[in-house]
């Protein structure tokens, strides 16, 4: 591992064990998506998460992290991101943004799905469709001599083409031995705040989550001082996955081929 002006450059080694942790985030993402139904409670996902990954030797990295009370973040609706489980019973209709961080062997892994909740309307469905869109739009542009600013500018473009948000105030990070590393990666672009952005260099790992709403890209934080809603309270979609950047196309350490996420 070097560094790259304060952003850690991963090694094959580190890469390895960051392949781990990436395919223990899948692995949770996929048993909860799955678990995730009418009737069952955010509280009850998130002890199905602490198992899972206790079982394959990882640490949720949410946990404590800043306060944080949970292991998961369990978002619904108009809850942007930073959800926490609690007593809250899903209902047909519901959509729910999955957020899963995991430890293991020195390295984090983070990834977050939005899975739909039984009958959901096809504007809500399109929402989130569009949002794992946006996110693969973006890395198209993770690649050498790419720029932060060029993904950061194709996830804005595809969100803002179907007249949606792109939240502000929360970015995706660069990701490794912490869970937040250098670079910042925005969802959207202002040069007067991010400059020209950093050049990317394969062994950088950073995590795209494209965080999209149907209405107005504003938002607040509840009381609870975690969960962030939409300030119209329209519906919100998150999708994110761990990113390798390579000397060719990026490689997706919480996504593997032929998965279905």
């Amino acid at each position: 591992m070097r560094e790259q002006k304060g952003i850690t450059i991963k090694s094959a080694a580190d890469v390895e064990k960051m392949d781990v942790a990436g395919r223990i985030v899948e692995d949770t993402l996929n048993l909860l998506s799955k678990a995730a139904t009418a009737g069952m409670s955010t509280a009850e996902l998130d002890e199905i998460a602490v198992e899972f990954m206790k079982s394959r030797g990882a640490e949720a990295s949410f946990l404590d992290y800043n306060g944080y009370p949970k292991s998961i973040c369990t978002s619904v609706n108009e809850q942007v991101v930073h959800g926490i489980p609690g007593k809250y019973r899903l209902k047909d209709g519901d959509i729910l943004s999955l957020d899963v961080g995991a430890y293991i062997g020195g390295f984090h892994g983070d990834a977050a799905r939005t899975v739909l909740i039984g009958t959901v309307p096809e504007e809500v469905q399109q929402l989130v469709r569009v949002t794992k869109e946006c996110f693969f739009e973006g890395i198209r542009c993770a690649k050498p001599g790419y720029r932060i600013s060029d993904i950061a500018k194709a996830v804005q473009k595809h969100a803002e083409s179907h007249g949606y948000g792109v939240v502000r105030e929360l970015v995706g990070h660069g990701i490794g031995r912490q869970m937040h590393e250098d670079p910042e990666v925005p969802n959207y672009w202002d040069d007067s705040r991010f400059g020209r952005g950093v050049r990317l260099e394969a062994g950088m790992t950073i995590a795209v989550e494209p965080m999209i709403n149907m209405g107005t890209a504003r938002v607040y934080q509840l009381d609870d001082g975690w969960t962030v809603v939409t300030a119209d309270g329209k519906p919100s979609a998150h999708y994110e996955n761990t990113v390798l950047i390579t000397e060719g196309e990026p490689r997706l350490l919480t996504l593997h081929e032929g998965a279905n996420a």
